[in-house]
C-alpha cells in the first residue's frame, strides 16, 4: 500500500530534523506508533494538524499537500522572532533588493527600447 501525502511529508521533515516518527509522537505527548495511523489515508484532527506544523515550522496546508513549499511558514515565524532592529534592517535589506530588481528592469526595458528603434 502506498503512503500518503501527509505521512510522506511528516516521514521527511522527522528525517530533516534527526528523529524518528516515534520520536516526534513523543516530543508531542502522542501515544507511541500514533503518527503511523497516517501511513494509510487517516487524517489528523485540526488541533493534531496544527500542533503538527507548529511542531515542524511549517505550513498546515503544506502537510495536507495542498502547498509544495516548506519554506514559506518557517520564513514568517522566523521574522516574528525579530527584534524591531532586527525588522528595521530586514526591510532596508529587501528595499535594497527591489530597487536593484527595478533598478534591471529598467535598464533591460531602455535596451529593448534601442533595439526596437533599430528595427
Amino acid at each position: 500500500m502506498e503512503e500518503n501525502l501527509l505521512f510522506t511529508r511528516i516521514k521527511a521533515l522527522a528525517d530533516l530534523s534527526g528523529k524518528s516518527i516515534n520520536q516526534v509522537a513523543k516530543d508531542l505527548g502522542y501515544p507511541r506508533n500514533s503518527l503511523n495511523n497516517y501511513k494509510r489515508n487517516k487524517i489528523p484532527s485540526a488541533v493534531r494538524l496544527f500542533e503538527l506544523a507548529r511542531y515542524f515550522e511549517v505550513a498546515p496546508e503544506y502537510l495536507l499537500g495542498e502547498i509544495d513549499d516548506c519554506s514559506v511558514k518557517a520564513v514568517e515565524q522566523i521574522f516574528h522572532r525579530l527584534t524591531t532592529e532586527q525588522k528595521q534592517e530586514m526591510y532596508n535589506l529587501c528595499q535594497d533588493w527591489l530597487f536593484e530588481r527595478m533598478e534591471l528592469l529598467e535598464e533591460n526595458r531602455d535596451q529593448q527600447s534601442v533595439i526596437l528603434k533599430r528595427d
